[in-house]
């Protein structure tokens, strides 16, 4: 190829030249900024309940999430076979494109402070759901809807019994 021969003025990445430090020619990609910024990423509700609701249920004192009622039908679709549990069972999210904002209902052991249990769940929900997605929690929501008595049977378990 001879000097007088024209560059591909369509090539994808156009180089410049290397100083006479040895090193590599730089790199640069055309399209208007960085990689990162090209483009859009939405968070469907769903993905944000399901965070949120498996960082609920790491709180110390929180038995279950969901209403009584919830909870009974969501324990008879789970003897479905080819169904798994439901993570978001108890947890509503609106999520707009920079924020989202959550409802809980939890249930809670028997003997913990409440305020304790709701305060520990807020903290733990929205630092898991800002850290995995980026959006800011501008409130979470807490919905008290039952206490779990010691003595009290577990629904699964009573499932479980009549089969």
């Amino acid at each position: 190829m001879s000097d007088s021969t024209p560059r591909n003025q369509s090539a994808p990445f156009a180089t410049e030249p290397s100083g006479d430090d040895g090193r590599k020619p730089s790199v640069t990609k055309r399209g208007g900024g960085p990689p990162a910024t090209r483009g859009r990423t939405t968070i469907a509700d769903g993905v944000v309940e399901k965070i949120a609701g498996l960082a609920a249920r790491d709180v110390l004192g929180v038995y279950a999430l969901g209403s009584g009622m919830s909870r009974t039908f969501g324990a008879v679709r789970e003897r479905v076979p080819g169904t798994t549990r439901s993570v978001s069972r108890g947890v509503k999210a609106e999520v707009g494109e920079v924020q989202t904002a959550l409802d809980l209902e939890i249930v809670v052991d028997y003997g913990v402070s409440i305020t304790q249990v709701a305060a520990a769940v807020r903290e733990n929900v929205i630092a898991a759901v800002e850290r995995m997605t980026g959006l800011e929690v501008v409130e979470v929501n807490i919905a008290v809807s039952d206490v779990k008595l010691p003595d009290e049977e577990d629904e699964e378990d009573r499932d479980a019994r009549v089969q």
